[in-house]
């Protein structure tokens, strides 16, 4: 783990992504505090999901996308030529929309396989790693007596805990999630939510949501986007009760998104 003596974690310098001609981010420049949430709230296709994924190096697989500026993780830039993208998505995990635990692999071999990728797991560990992993997301007392079953054998919510299990198992610095709540029910999604406030305590945490009410529970700071562009960025409290860009204001009102 890497010293968090630094007020900001993580850092975007005027990231601009482009996909063919199109513009999707343009020019947004954003601090992530360190053992924080930030919420990136904004209309569907207004690049939210967009942002999320530039920070671990997903837009590298996209052949036509191209990214520009700097995104900065403990002073570094992540996009410099040196730097090895499966590095960059050790150091920061990342949790989808949908649940996506590997289908052909047990709960247990669930949790473990980011590890076993990084090559550095011993037999004894791996228990270990697994029950400490599954606790973390609450999830151990659940499924501990059936380790060895399917995966696809949990509900939505316990399938989203164990892909944030199997995120947190890496170890990672900063955990990124996609819209983690968009296909649970409302318990599923309380769980998670609440599992949210626990994880700041040791990582960076940065959540993409289209609900707002979701953005005002589980964030510290809450960054407004609209077609591409940051508008504001500020603390939740007051993004939600006084804004200070009307747009912003219009948004979180309802009047258009």
């Amino acid at each position: 783990m890497h010293s968090t003596a630094q007020l900001y974690k993580l850092k975007l310098d005027k990231l601009n992504v482009h996909f063919g001609s199109a513009r999707a981010v343009k020019d947004v420049s954003l601090d992530f505090p360190v053992n924080t949430v930030t919420a990136i709230i904004g209309p569907s296709g207004c690049g939210k999901s967009t942002v999320l994924r530039s920070i671990n190096r997903m837009h590298d697989l996209i052949p036509d996308a191209r990214v520009t500026g700097k995104i900065l993780l403990d002073d570094e830039d992540i996009y410099a030529r040196k730097v090895d993208p499966v590095a960059v998505r050790r150091r920061i995990g990342m949790v989808f929309q949908k649940p996506n635990p590997f289908p052909a692999m047990s709960i247990r071999d669930n949790v473990i396989s980011g590890y076993k990728l990084n090559g550095r797991v011993k037999k004894g560990d791996m228990d270990e790693i697994v029950e400490s992993s599954l606790k973390r997301v609450a999830l151990w007392d659940e499924v501990k007596d059936r380790l060895t079953s399917s995966a696809m054998a949990l509900s939505g919510g316990q399938q989203q805990r164990l892909c944030i299990a199997r995120t947190v198992a890496v170890q990672p610095e900063v955990i990124l999630m996609d819209e983690p709540c968009s296909a649970l029910d409302p318990i599923a999604t309380l769980k998670i939510e609440e599992l949210i406030d626990e994880l700041k305590d040791q990582y960076t945490v940065v959540i993409v949501t289209h609900n707002m009410q979701q953005a005002a529970r589980v964030s510290d700071v809450t960054a407004f986007l609209y077609l591409g562009e940051l508008i504001e960025c500020d603390v939740t409290k007051k993004i939600f009760t006084n804004p200070a860009k009307s747009r912003t204001e219009e948004y979180i009102t309802g009047r258009f998104g």
